[in-house]
């Protein structure tokens, strides 16, 4: 159903962090394949990717280059950006699942950030930010179709922040924000 897409470099322990927060969702049937799209890393990188089975590969250049590349290779027809470091709760994959079911042609989305044990302050923030149509952040991890993703033309090479210029392209109302939260693990 959908190929998670982890742009990395030099970041073993987040990214080991990150694929065992996804493993329920490969158990499930839900994640058909990971895709570690990565930068010329010098750690071990390389070496937690192919324990934990996923496609690796080697991409230079900038990051909108090699996410744009890993969505190219991606098999599945759903598409899930997450970076190094972020841990999805445990509800992910049914608040995933649901979203992909209703397969819109035209919508995204990203998780709730924190997780459900965090502080009501910072529920309320986020909460607070969404009323505003501030934009989702990339740490909220980025559902979509591949539809949709070709449609909006993937990440930019030359964006500064090619992620948040590709939430910015899809635009908070066609933005989902699903009830399961997306947290940054720090080492």
């Amino acid at each position: 159903m959908l190929s998670v897409i982890i742009a990395t470099l030099d970041c073993e322990f987040a990214l080991a962090r990150t694929l065992a927060a996804l493993v329920p969702g490969a158990v499930d049937g839900l994640v058909s394949e990971a895709i570690v799209a990565d930068g010329g890393s010098r750690d071990g990188t390389a070496i937690v990717a192919d324990a934990a089975g996923c496609v690796f590969m080697m991409a230079q250049g900038p990051l909108g280059r090699r996410l744009k590349t890993a969505a190219a290779k991606a098999r599945a027809p759903f598409l899930l950006f997450v970076r190094p470091g972020i841990v999805l709760d445990p509800g992910w994959i049914g608040e995933a699942r649901r979203f992909v079911e209703r397969s819109w042609p035209d919508r995204a989305a990203v998780f709730r950030r924190g997780t459900a044990a965090e502080t009501t302050l910072r529920e309320f923030c986020a909460l607070l930010a969404a009323a505003l149509r501030a934009l989702p952040r990339p740490d909220q991890s980025l559902l979509i179709s591949r539809q949709f993703y070709e449609q909006l033309g993937g990440h930019a090479e030359a964006a500064a922040d090619t992620e948040r210029d590709l939430i910015r392209r899809i635009g908070r109302r066609r933005l989902v924000t699903l009830a399961a939260g997306a947290t940054r693990i720090l080492d």
